[in-house]
């Protein structure tokens, strides 16, 4: 273990401002699949191809709505291997890359625009018509298999992004975003101590008010589930088999809050899910990726987790939101 931590990436100094706050890179590739004919890339099945991580969040997301909205045969998707190293995202070599038998992910980013030499990133939607890139940002590609491909989908009538609730949807997205999703990285890899001091104090002040939120709601937008759910649920899942330790998020576990435990045992208890989350890649990835804050390696054992056990969540918010 300890040996394939030291090939592993390190944040680079874009990445990491005068403070000492790690800043997140942009999106390189924003096209969008579109079912109303206004892009070049219209939904067709079998024409694209997801490319994943189970061990990352923002690939989670997609990987999650791909199975919501049954677009299992439409849209094909390859697992790449949770340790990357110092080449990036690689494919197992028992599960080779089907597409274009690349053996990094890289290589996809490369062909897509060639010289590329930022962060290479999942989720990624291929295009193998065109042999490129249409997009590698999570939010949009949720967008597009929540709406665009619904004409192949097995639940097209699964809305996640109602346009009743969508500016209250967008509204809690961009803070949690900021305070949890992208909070927990801000804590992990800051540099100094103030940078990681403000982003700890944020990332537990949101919790403190989402924790507050849902007890009086089952969801965060009421009794129906939507994109808010499973934005918050992909960083809530690592919270604390990860990010307690390994990003030093040691305030409280998701397992201390009342109302928070029991609502993410929920969002994993639903149809599917607990088949997206897997654990060990999440903690492989992480302790064996990052050699800043982990040089040795070393994977620890625990926590013991019960995602299964009833979660009481029922009757919270019952009758309305």
């Amino acid at each position: 273990m300890a040996d394939q931590a030291q090939d592993a990436f390190q944040i680079s100094d874009r990445e990491t401002d005068e403070r000492g706050a790690f800043v997140r890179q942009q999106s390189a590739f924003r096209n969008w699949v579109r079912a109303d004919g206004s892009s070049e890339f219209p939904p067709e099945a079998g024409r694209y191809h997801l490319y994943v991580s189970l061990a990352c969040p923002w690939a989670s997301r997609a990987i999650i709505y791909r199975k919501l909205k049954g677009l299992e045969e439409a849209i094909p998707m390859t697992v790449v291997d949770p340790v990357r190293d110092a080449k990036g995202w690689r494919f197992f070599a028992d599960d080779p890359d089907p597409v274009n038998g690349f053996d990094y992910l890289s290589e996809a980013y490369e062909l897509t625009e060639p010289g590329f030499s930022d962060r290479v990133t999942v989720p990624l939607l291929w295009d193998t018509k065109t042999g490129r890139a249409v997009n590698n940002e999570s939010a949009e590609i949720i967008r597009m298999l929540g709406s665009e491909f619904n004409e192949f989908a097995e639940n097209p009538e699964l809305d996640l992004y109602p346009e009743p609730l969508r500016e209250e949807i967008d509204e809690i997205n961009a803070r949690v975003y900021d305070s949890v999703n992208n909070g927990v990285y801000r804590a992990g890899f800051a540099t100094t101590q103030e940078a990681y001091e403000e982003a700890f104090d944020e990332l537990f002040g949101e919790l403190d008010r989402l924790d507050a939120l849902l007890a009086e709601r089952r969801y965060l937008l009421g009794d129906q589930i939507t994109e808010a759910d499973w934005r918050l649920f992909v960083t809530l899942v690592r919270f604390d088999p990860v990010y307690v330790g390994h990003f030093k998020c040691n305030l409280r576990r998701i397992a201390d809050y009342p109302n928070l435990s029991g609502y993410l045992r929920d969002l994993y208890q639903q149809p599917g899910i607990a088949e997206t989350v897997n654990i060990d890649h999440i903690k492989r990835h992480y302790y064996m990726t990052h050699p800043q804050i982990n040089p040795t390696g070393v994977v620890p054992k625990g926590p013991e987790l019960d995602l299964d056990a009833p979660h009481g969540r029922e009757a919270v918010g019952a009758g309305g939101g």
